[in-house]
């Protein structure tokens, strides 16, 4: 039987949204807010999604503890208060844009999970916006 199943999760981050090889005034007039040189906040929620052929005897795809378990030492541990640009070797050279958020904490992720399971990363900034990866 395919199923799917999703993890939530919770943490909180700072970032400033800044090209090193742009000036100050193009990354003003291109990340508005967002590059303030004093960083601002989120708090992120994030979906994790597994969808794959779940196990005849258990009847599980995979054990939500463990899932949480991967979620909580790749993800939460990794950038829970942190500030992305400055605490983080994933951002040291890459703009901390959701969309790079999202695919970072995917790569992370597809690292630990066994390659029978199709991921699925929703990561919220807002309550209004969020980065899905992979695409439909």
């Amino acid at each position: 039987m395919r199923v799917s199943i999703i993890r939530k999760a919770h943490f909180n981050a700072a970032h400033r949204l800044h090209l090193r090889g742009w000036s100050d005034e193009k990354n003003a007039e291109v990340f508005g807010l967002c590059n303030s040189p004093h960083y601002h906040g989120h708090n992120y929620d994030l979906e994790v999604k597994l969808t794959g052929e779940t196990d005849p005897v258990t009847g599980y795809l995979m054990d939500l503890k463990d899932l949480s378990d991967i979620i909580k030492e790749e993800v939460e541990q990794r950038f829970d208060h942190k500030n992305l640009n400055l605490d983080t070797e994933e951002f040291k050279d890459l703009n901390p844009t959701t969309e790079n958020f999202a695919f970072v904490i995917y790569q992370l992720l597809r690292a630990r999970l066994d390659p029978k399971y199709d991921i699925k990363i929703r990561l919220w900034e807002t309550p209004r916006n969020s980065v899905e990866y992979p695409a439909d």
